[in-house]
């Protein structure tokens, strides 16, 4: 697995990669929001991963992994979840929070903990997820996870 950082090339693709693994468009292009591809031998986008910080970046909110139907099971998710987390952790922030419905007992295996959404909210109010999820009134229903990131 090579990931490279999403640059403006490669947003529409991983915004078509993004609607096909269901998972929120938000702020994809905008520079507070860091992203990473994996793509196959062919380009084809086939992983993704990245993370937005609060203003203090002391928080993070791990958002975009997803890994195309073809390399599930592979062990490809854990590895794109960790190396988000790994930067996050480079970058100086201290906990890692993540919105998901479908998806608790894989963050649970790489030390996630349900939390509650309206925490999470409040540590990262301004991150596009939450704007757009208090907005349409979904943060309501979103299922939060968080774990502390080891100091550096």
């Amino acid at each position: 697995m090579t990931l490279q950082p999403v640059d403006a090339d490669d947003v529409e693709a991983l915004r078509a990669f993004l609607v096909g693994a269901d998972l929120t468009l938000a702020g994809l292009d905008e520079p507070t929001v860091r992203l990473w591809l994996d793509r196959d031998d062919d380009g084809r986008v086939v992983g993704s991963t990245g993370f937005e910080a609060s203003a203090d970046g002391l928080h993070v909110l791990v958002r975009s992994v997803a890994v195309a139907p073809q390399h599930r099971g592979s062990g490809a998710g854990t590895r794109l979840a960790r190396f988000a987390i790994e930067r996050a952790t480079e970058a100086g922030a201290e906990r890692a929070w993540l919105f998901s419905r479908r998806s608790g007992p894989f963050w649970q295996s790489l030390g996630f903990t349900p939390a509650d959404r309206h925490a999470l909210a409040a540590a990262l109010p301004d991150t596009h997820q939450v704007r757009l999820f208090r907005r349409t009134g979904q943060l309501d229903h979103e299922v939060a996870w968080s774990r502390g990131l080891p100091v550096r």
